[in-house]
């Protein structure tokens, strides 16, 4: 993306059948990026990645209780 263009100003370039187009294609990209990533890393790389992502959400969980949420 260029410096100082906003997103809203880009959809607002793109027809409606690219932007359906392209939000399939990020959709499809998605479910399968995850799988191929963790075939190719080793059962401690696993292990460190689902680690941080625990840690992730336990951190959003404690923040929203904090907040009184």
């Amino acid at each position: 993306m260029q410096k100082g263009v906003k997103l809203s100003a880009m959809r607002a370039k793109l027809s409606a059948e690219a932007l359906e187009f392209f939000r399939k294609q990020g959709a499809k990209g998605g479910k399968i990026g995850g799988k191929i990533s963790a075939g190719s890393m080793t059962a401690k790389q696993r292990t460190a990645r689902a680690r941080k992502a625990a840690a992730a959400r336990w951190r959003n969980v404690r923040t929203k209780k904090a907040k009184g949420k």
